[in-house]
């Protein structure tokens, strides 16, 4: 069965990642660099906060009140204006109000700007609450259950990008206060990690 990130992958393939290129204005191969280093730390996020029974309780409410997926179905509504489906709300909630820093860190290892990354930020978070909750609908998952899929996730991802997986939990790894510096180091890694299986 194909991975959460397989899934949001799929999501971003051909049209979608040339409208947000557009939309952010930068090449498609920068931002599918920041997509990679992106999309581990955001499923990474997720895990964290579904770790703990009040987190994964609020997650599944989140999914079952505003989250089933069909936002899959708009994308190029998302790409035109993240604010419509909560964009910078939903970020805010997955990193933990670490979206400044985390932004700086995906720019470091890209060569994109914040702001930029910010963008592209607002815009996959939504995709990636949307495949979360159209899995959850499929599956019948309970809170229990979601917390299970993500850990499971994040394992995964600690085997293709060591750091990856529990970066958001660990922020600041070496304690002098540089979240950016971390993140930019991990997704230099995975870029590197990326280019070298090719």
């Amino acid at each position: 069965m194909a991975s959460l990130t397989d899934m949001v992958e799929q999501q971003l393939a051909g049209n979608t990642l040339t409208d947000m290129s557009r939309q952010i204005g930068a090449q498609p191969a920068a931002v599918q660099q920041a997509i990679s280093v992106a999309l581990p730390l955001l499923m990474g996020g997720l895990a964290s906060n579904a770790s703990r029974p009040d987190g994964a309780q609020a997650l599944n409410t989140a999914l079952e009140q505003d989250h089933d997926g069909g936002v899959l179905n708009n994308l190029s509504g998302l790409m035109s204006n993240p604010q419509a489906f909560s964009g910078a709300g939903i970020l805010g909630h997955i990193l933990r109000g670490k979206q400044s820093p985390v932004a700086q860190g995906i720019g470091k290892a890209t060569g994109l700007n914040a702001q930029q990354v910010t963008q592209l930020l607002m815009m996959l978070a939504p995709i990636v609450m949307g495949v979360l909750g159209r899995q959850k609908r499929q599956q019948k998952l309970d809170s229990g259950q979601l917390g299970t899929v993500l850990e499971q996730e994040r394992t995964d991802m600690e085997k293709r990008s060591p750091g990856a997986g529990g970066l958001l939990g660990g922020l600041d790894r070496d304690n002098d206060g540089s979240v950016t510096d971390d993140i930019a180091r991990l997704g230099q890694g995975m870029l590197g990690n990326l280019l070298g299986k090719r």
